[in-house]
């Protein structure tokens, strides 16, 4: 399970908001207890792009699986 404030990468695409693979976020909220995350999206210039509920599958902790504890 991730943790509120863990940075993650997206591994599906979200076209809604422009986002693909390997685009970074950081979990604002975990819903479920893991199930599902709310993550916010943000642009190199610090602006957020959106914040998208997302299934625990589809994002991974930018550590790798280790950073998941």
């Amino acid at each position: 399970m991730l943790n509120e404030h863990t940075q993650v990468v997206l591994v599906r695409p979200v076209p809604g908001l422009g986002l693909k693979p390997g685009d970074v976020g950081v979990v604002v909220h975990v819903h479920g207890q893991g199930q599902a995350y709310e993550v916010e999206f943000l642009s190199l210039e610090g602006r957020t792009i959106g914040v998208q509920t997302l299934d625990a599958g589809d994002v991974r902790a930018a550590g790798g699986p280790a950073a998941c504890t």
